[in-house]
């Protein structure tokens, strides 16, 4: 079984479409996808609509998607893709840890897997970590941050990972790291594919 993890560093970036294309891109993986969304405080975990719970109900949320659901949310679009499954995890910041039981109960079920999250890597240990960066954007998550040196690969627009608008973060946690192009609307290119399915085929063989 192959985990592949797909990061970035913040929000609209194109790190869900990556996670699709890949699905769509190689179908006899038969995926199992999630999309792991850490809410800060005075959002409940349930819906991510605001709220003043502190239940332990609310502290953690995982849905699946089912077929002919909202193809319209992040997850919706993995099981639109091909994914074999595809599940929501919603916690509170700090709190995915309360999450994982279910989330390696559910790998433990899975041919191979495909995650969306940074913080994900503070729990397990992928075959493959994709980082999605623009350095247009100048919002740059911790977590990202923490594991950016950890990246197999980062994707950028046109491959092109130009002088950063990001502050306190330096080019050099990536000196050395492929550069893959993304070239909206496709985000997963033959490029891309290759470079999973070697890395991963490199992986196996070890």
């Amino acid at each position: 079984m192959a985990i592949v993890v797909v990061g970035g560093h913040t929000r609209n970036i194109g790190k869900t479409s990556v996670v699709a294309g890949l699905i769509a891109a190689i179908p006899e993986m038969h995926w199992t996808a999630f999309k792991i969304t850490q809410f800060g405080h005075g959002m409940c975990s349930a819906n991510g609509e605001p709220c003043d719970c502190e239940t332990a109900e609310h502290t953690v949320a995982v849905s699946e998607e089912r077929v002919g659901g909202d193809a319209t949310t992040d997850s919706g679009r993995y099981l639109a893709a091909g994914a074999v499954r595809s599940f929501w995890v919603r916690t509170r910041a700090g709190d995915l840890s309360e999450a994982m039981p279910r989330i390696r109960k559910e790998i433990e079920r899975a041919e191979n897997v495909v995650i969306e999250s940074n913080s994900i890597l503070r729990f397990l240990r992928p075959d493959l970590y994709l980082s999605v960066l623009d350095p247009e954007t100048a919002d740059f998550k911790e977590s990202a941050k923490y594991f950016l040196d950890r990246a197999d690969a980062v994707l950028v627009v046109e491959g092109v990972l130009k002088r950063p608008e990001w502050n306190g973060v330096s080019l050099k946690l990536v000196e050395g790291t492929p550069v893959l192009a993304m070239r909206p609307p496709v985000y997963v290119t033959e490029e891309v594919v290759r470079f999973v399915r070697e890395r991963l085929r490199t992986r196996a063989a070890v």
